[in-house]
């Protein structure tokens, strides 16, 4: 059986989107298909020259989509319908992701997990993110950062059976597929 082998580059240009406040990028069917899973993948991925560490997502539908940040926006003075030019180069290496503000304020209350958050890979704290940001209900975010306190406490080092393909953003997805833009 031949294997697929993880592409060194992958090249395309696509348009800009927004999706609710969201400025997002989705790959053409071809270059998401050269990447070397249908899941998250961390990559460098250079827009119109300028590289930019980041994990791409999946859409729900064997796709992919990259989220373009307020920095990225601003330094290139992107806009909604201009086409871009992306070179994508996979990385194992994963970006820190950016925790909210609640599960991070949870962490500092819980000092004893200090060298525990550090020992788990950037891709094991994209996943206790993605997990407590994968829900637009507040009750059930309160009580996914009290478990998820509770369960990296108890020697867990990833938050459950998660799917990285569908356990998503709310704000641009709903049942782990990326929503149309408006």
């Amino acid at each position: 059986m031949a294997t697929k082998a993880t592409p060194t580059t992958v090249e395309c240009s696509a348009p800009i989107e927004t999706i609710g406040d969201r400025m997002i990028v989705r790959l053409p069917t071809e270059a998401s298909a050269e990447l070397p899973s249908r899941g998250q993948v961390a990559a460098t991925v250079t827009v119109d020259g300028a590289p930019y560490p980041t994990v791409i997502e999946p859409d729900g539908r064997k796709g992919h989509w990259i989220a373009i940040d307020d920095g990225l926006r601003s330094e290139l003075d992107l806009r909604v319908g201009a086409t871009v030019q992306l070179t994508i180069e996979p990385t194992k290496d994963w970006p820190e992701p950016e925790v909210p503000e609640d599960f991070s304020s949870a962490l500092a209350d819980a000092t004893d997990l200090a060298d525990t958050w550090q020992d788990i890979t950037p891709m094991a704290r994209w996943e206790w993110v993605r997990w407590i940001n994968a829900t637009k209900n507040p009750v059930t975010r309160d009580r996914r950062v009290e478990v998820g306190i509770s369960k990296l406490r108890s020697g867990k080092r990833r938050p459950c059976c998660f799917d990285l393909a569908s356990c998503t953003d709310p704000e641009v997805a709903k049942s782990g597929k990326l929503v149309e833009p408006e």
